[in-house]
């Protein structure tokens, strides 16, 4: 019997690992994320859990708009850059190759297979240590068409966030 069953039961799901771009006027951040989900068909949504402390929540609170991009496996060094918090690395997002999306003025990553920018439909403050941010994707683009099997997760890199 597993001393922590239920981290170890957490720990068997795969994490999906994304670069959240938000953007609230001259405010732009880039951060990595890995709690992310499709939560809706009509209208299409997106869901992710955000940090209560991270900088990317105040900026996605007040611009209600987030870019999510998504890479291959084979793309790890693209999003690596990114891990550290913006007080940790405050050049992060000059350091990265990215453009502004047409839709939100999101940073998109240069080189990521695929992204989706989106509206702010609903914040979820679910009492833990993260809210639930849904957003109504507005706009997407494909760099790589793929299968979700190639996308970069945690696993991939070794790494875990969960439990």
């Amino acid at each position: 019997m597993a001393e922590d069953s239920i981290r170890d039961a957490l720990n068997m799901i795969p994490y999906g690992f994304y670069a959240i771009g938000s953007r609230n006027g001259d405010d732009v951040n880039l951060m990595v994320v890995n709690w992310l989900t499709q939560s809706s068909f009509s209208p299409r949504q997106v869901a992710f859990g955000l940090s209560k402390t991270a900088v990317t929540h105040g900026i996605v609170a007040e611009g209600k708009v987030f870019s999510v991009n998504i890479f291959d496996k084979a793309d790890a060094e693209l999003i690596t850059g990114l891990t550290k918090s913006r007080e940790k690395n405050p050049d992060k997002v000059k350091d990265a190759s990215t453009t502004a999306g047409p839709e939100t003025g999101c940073p998109l990553i240069s080189g990521a297979a695929a992204w989706l920018e989106c509206r702010v439909v609903s914040s979820v403050d679910s009492g833990g240590d993260h809210d639930v941010i849904v957003g109504e994707v507005i706009g997407a683009g494909v760099n790589r068409a793929g299968k979700s099997d190639a996308t970069l997760t945690l696993q991939d890199i070794g790494w875990s966030y969960s439990g």
